[in-house]
């Protein structure tokens, strides 16, 4: 099964895209915080990562050169 990641920090495109993928079978995991998103991308494995670039905490181009 893919792993998908997704970090989204508004609720209505988040769930559309979490439900969007995991009705095709994806295991998703929605983040909504840069910071939350470093530390979980860095322990565990995801084949994919939907990245929002205006996170309220860190700013998406951030947590991307971070990981």
């Amino acid at each position: 099964m893919n792993r998908v990641l997704i970090v989204e920090d508004d609720p209505g495109m988040a769930s559309f895209i979490d439900k969007g993928l995991g009705s095709r079978g994806y295991a998703t995991k929605v983040i909504d915080e840069g910071s939350a998103a470093t530390a979980i991308a860095s322990d565990e494995d995801f084949d994919l990562l939907i990245l929002d670039l205006g996170l309220p905490d860190v700013d998406g181009l951030s947590v991307l050169r971070e990981l």
